[in-house]
């Protein structure tokens, strides 16, 4: 039973209505994953930060293992927060680091901070505010200074139109440092024209985009993930295809050539253009 004086593990998000509830895995303690709209949104082990749950999750782990030499601190930059499962990755394998996170919801972090507390004396600063309003306000400091920039904004089970764009993009792209990196993950369902049209507006903004995400979902049958990256250096991932390949749920690394055939084509997102990600329901409904 709950002691009355443990956090309550639920909250109303006041900028999209939607209830935030954390729910600790019965068999494993200290394992906990946080709900959104009934959707999962993060996974986080208390005691094992460096083990990354979510599949995608774990793609933009590599990314955190490969942007820089093994161990050595980064700046990193989060819009979108959830249960700070990156951050914490960060902080545990990187020590030292600098971070900052943008998160609109302030409840969802006040709750995931009161139930599942960052290690003490973390360099993370959190930012409250709509990710793209917050982004253009980011003090001059970061200019030119961000390794990896992680780019996961949900609206309940939707990333918002506004979020998707090449002038978006072209916002974070004077944070990055030389080499740094952008990872974005995508959801998207059959015939991935949304996936394809981010690619794309990608390669219209970076020099150098490759993207990772599982064979069934690459064909467009079924909804999921895509894991993006985007750098104006030549990305530093001779080493990803067997990572991607060996992790629970084995991933291909999609670049060059065959990048440019996923894309075949796809429109380069504009704030005029822009729409928000597929909601799942329709996607899984219209994939089977």
């Amino acid at each position: 039973m709950p002691h009355h004086d443990d956090p309550p593990l639920e909250r109303r998000l006041s900028a999209s209505g939607h209830l935030a509830k954390l729910e600790e895995s019965r068999s494993t303690p200290g394992s906990w994953t946080l709900y959104v709209d009934g959707t999962p949104q993060s996974h986080v082990e208390l005691e094992r930060p460096e083990w990354l749950g979510f599949e995608y999750v774990r793609r933009i782990g590599h990314a955190i293992d490969l942007v820089r030499a093994e161990g050595e601190p980064i700046t990193a930059l989060h819009l979108g927060g959830g249960a700070l499962t990156l951050p914490r990755y960060v902080i545990a394998t990187r020590p030292g680091s600098r971070q900052q996170v943008i998160e609109l919801e302030s409840e969802l972090v006040e709750l995931v901070r009161e139930v599942l507390p960052l290690p003490r004396g973390a360099q993370l600063r959190v930012r409250h505010g709509d990710a793209r309003a917050v982004l253009q306000k980011l003090p001059a400091g970061l200019d030119g200074a961000v390794d990896l920039a992680v780019v996961d904004i949900f609206s309940g089970a939707r990333t918002p139109a506004h979020v998707t764009s090449a002038e978006f993009y072209g916002l974070l792209q004077p944070r990055l440092a030389p080499g740094g990196i952008v990872a974005v993950n995508v959801a998207d369902g059959a015939g991935l024209g949304f996936a394809r049209a981010q690619a794309a507006t990608l390669g219209h903004v970076f020099a150098h985009v490759a993207i990772a995400a599982d064979a069934s979902m690459l064909k467009g049958r079924r909804f999921g993930n895509v894991v993006m990256y985007a750098s104006d250096a030549e990305l530093p991932f001779a080493e990803l295809p067997r990572r991607l390949a060996s992790d629970p749920a084995p991933a291909k690394l999609v670049d060059g050539e065959e990048l440019r055939r996923f894309v075949a084509g796809a429109p380069v997102v504009t704030d005029a253009t822009a729409v928000p990600s597929p909601p799942p329901a329709r996607s899984v409904f219209l994939a089977k």
